[in-house]
């Protein structure tokens, strides 16, 4: 039978809020996440439920892409109210729809107690199940985004990759990333950085649109 062990308190989440940290049960044994995560970037996701059809897709695909997420530095969880003896039941099925087997953990949580804390489970969605929940989580144990999806529409995980490159990016640099960016793109240089900083900061230059508006090709290209 599954478990999860809460060790922070009950709260909605919200940008820069530290990561609560848990232990839960899981396809590959116990995770305490926070030692589970380590120095590494953490991608938390909820499904609602196994041996769904979404759901199925979508476990798949991100077994597909596991690589990617690896290529970052990132590590992977996905998470629902089942339990872990459903998640290796659902696991043959995975496969053999999408042709990629489960190689990251599924956390068990009939105790809905991760759910709850991570604010996965939205009662006027669902009071049972949790919605399509994505919590990046920085090495500083920090949440860095938030993204919920309806039960009836499947997540782009193109998009969430995107979106943790322009996170990892504007970690290690003074910059911003503008609308449709995707890496090798321009980037912006960040507001705070004064016009004196931003010619010893980018030395490859910069071009001004607005006086708070300036491009600069990706650093570290």
């Amino acid at each position: 039978m599954s478990r999860a062990v809460l060790l922070g308190e009950n709260m909605t989440l919200r940008l820069g809020d530290h990561a609560p940290d848990f232990i839960s049960d899981s396809t590959e044994g116990t995770i305490a996440f926070h030692e589970y995560l380590g120095d590494s970037w953490g991608v938390l996701f909820s499904h609602p439920k196994d041996f769904t059809p979404v759901c199925t897709t979508e476990l798949g695909e991100v077994a597909r892409l596991i690589g990617e997420f690896e290529r970052r530095h990132t590590k992977v969880l996905g998470v629902s109210v089942d339990s872990v003896t459903s998640h290796q039941d659902w696991c043959d099925d995975i496969k053999d729809v999408t042709g990629h087997s489960l190689n990251f953990p599924l956390l068990g949580d009939p105790d809905r107690i991760v759910a709850s804390l991570y604010g996965m489970i939205h009662p006027f969605a669902d009071s049972s199940l949790t919605v399509r929940a994505v919590v990046v989580v920085s090495p500083r144990k920090t949440v860095e985004l938030l993204m919920n999806y309806p039960m009836n529409t499947g997540r782009n995980f193109t998009e969430i990759l995107r979106a943790l490159d322009s996170l990892q990016l504007t970690a290690r640099h003074p910059v911003v990333t503008p609308a449709n960016w995707r890496p090798g793109d321009e980037v912006l240089v960040a507001p705070a950085v004064s016009t004196a900083d931003a010619a010893v900061r980018f030395p490859q230059g910069y071009r001004v649109v607005k006086d708070y508006l300036r491009y600069t090709p990706q650093p570290g290209l």
